[in-house]
Parts: structure tokens; C-alpha cells; sequence
């Protein structure tokens, strides 16, 4: 299906195209924020398994006494 797909004459009208498109001005300016968002994506990638798999242990435990006796700190 996608046999010669990228020859080198389909990217050379392919990059004449966008050329025409955004103007050489804007090109490297788009490469660049392209490159920046496909990093950032990783980086994002491999900062979400990082903390699911060394997320340290709870030292305290988060529930109260007031909770469970029927004290509340907001009762007048």
C-alpha cells in the first residue's frame, strides 16, 4: 500500500509545497516547535512511569481522630 511512498522526488514536492505554504521564513520556526512538542511528549511519557513506579510509601496516615469520634472541628 504505501510501496514508494517517499521517493526522493515525492519529498522534494512535498517540501516545495510546504515552502509555497508557510515561506522560508516560517519553516525552521515550525521544525522547531514540531521537535520542541515531540520531546516534551516523551519527557511527559517518562515522567508518567517514573512515579507510578517509585512513588514512596504514605509515613502518615491521613485520616483523623476527630473523624472517627464524632468530634468535629467545625461544630459550634
Amino acid at each position: 500500500m504505501f510501496e514508494g511512498l517517499f521517493q526522493p522526488m515525492h519529498l522534494l514536492l512535498l517540501f516545495g509545497i510546504a515552502v509555497l505554504l508557510f515561506g522560508p521564513k516560517k519553516l525552521p520556526e515550525l521544525g522547531k516547535s514540531l521537535g520542541e512538542g515531540i520531546r516534551g511528549f516523551k519527557s511527559a511519557m517518562k515522567d508518567e512511569e517514573k512515579p507510578a513506579a517509585a512513588a514512596p510509601a504514605p509515613t502518615q496516615n491521613l485520616r483523623t481522630n476527630w473523624h472517627f469520634s464524632g468530634a468535629c472541628p467545625h461544630a459550634g
